[in-house]
């Protein structure tokens, strides 16, 4: 399976570089239908978006920006919202316009129906992949997973622990791994994140009984507090007064219980901080998943996630 990586990946690299360096290198990749990338820096009122090419000016016409566009079934805002950032494209031809000044004609619809085609047609639920977050909504996170395509990450399959927003996970720009959770008939993709997270035991390793330990308040309940150790792990603290969630916490360990996948806590401390965000801890980055169990062996509450092509989410039950 041909592999489409998300727009940005190749406009820093040697080769797509020293293409746009002569004419020369810019006829070779039309020859070669190389897939280049470059900013663009306009979109003219007609639509069509015009791109840097640095030997010479690149135009790609309005029906040429984006898969569906010419059809209706993708709005204009997809054209107008690449101004200022990295696009892909093929040069399918040279013009020369009025004042003799040779342009490029340049298409993203060809590269993006390529990665339809010979990349996200053959996907299936379980598939590990590369994207780059683009941005986020109250529901969840779209990422660019190929040459521009955008796919939905809800919210609830981002971490186990659960958050209010998708911000508290991600920044637009965020290069990211992601699972396939389903592909339609129409080749329209749904992510999920939170099987790369590990297990329950995977992230409980890290912790002990006795230590105290940062942690992220995240609801308040009458009968305890659930504060997150790590995106995959939360434990339960009783309740004490004026925490709120979103609040940064020192929480002691009481015990951790696997049979009941259970942390037992005791907050500290609860307070205002804005930290740097963690780097993602990955499980696994790479391959193929079919069947994702959360919840240790011996616990009698099974949290799981079957991957198929009808692929059912179980995740709670």
């Amino acid at each position: 399976m041909k592999k489409f990586m998300p727009e940005g990946c190749l406009i820093n690299t040697k080769e797509n570089q020293t293409a746009l360096m002569s004419k020369a290198g810019l006829k070779d990749a039309y020859y070669s239908k190389r897939i280049l990338e470059a900013r663009a820096v306009m979109c003219d009122k007609d639509h069509n978006l015009h791109v840097d090419l640095g030997i010479m000016k690149g135009i790609i016409p309005r029906d040429e920006g984006a898969v569906g566009i010419s059809e209706g079934s993708v709005r204009d805002i997809a054209i107008i919202s690449r101004v200022n950032k990295p696009v892909c494209f093929r040069i399918s031809g040279f013009q020369e316009d009025t004042a003799g000044n040779t342009y490029a004609l340049l298409s993203r619809r060809q590269v993006q129906q390529d990665c339809i085609d010979e990349y996200i047609s053959r996907m299936r639920p379980g598939d590990i992949i590369d994207a780059k977050v683009t941005h986020m909504e109250s529901f969840g996170v779209f990422a660019d997973i190929g040459a521009g395509i955008s796919a939905l990450m809800p919210i609830d399959s981002i971490s186990v622990s659960r958050i209010p927003h998708p911000s508290v996970r991600f920044s637009p720009g965020d290069d990211i791994k992601a699972v396939v959770r389903q592909r339609d008939s129409e080749n329209r993709i749904t992510l999920s994140f939170k099987e790369l997270l590990g297990t329950w035991e995977q992230n409980a390793e890290s912790f002990s009984p006795g230590e105290t330990v940062p942690g992220i308040i995240r609801s308040v309940e009458k009968y305890g507090i659930f504060v997150e150790l790590k995106p995959n792990l939360a434990g339960l603290a009783e309740y004490v007064p004026d925490v709120k969630p979103g609040q940064h916490a020192s929480v002691y360990i009481k015990s951790l219980i696997p049979e009941r996948m259970k942390i037992k806590l005791i907050i500290v401390d609860s307070f205002d901080a804005e930290y740097p965000r963690s780097d993602i801890e990955y499980f696994v980055e790479e391959g193929h998943i079919d069947r994702w169990i959360y919840s240790p062996e011996k616990c009698e509450k099974v949290i799981e996630t079957e991957f198929s092509d009808e692929e059912r989410d179980l995740m709670g039950a």
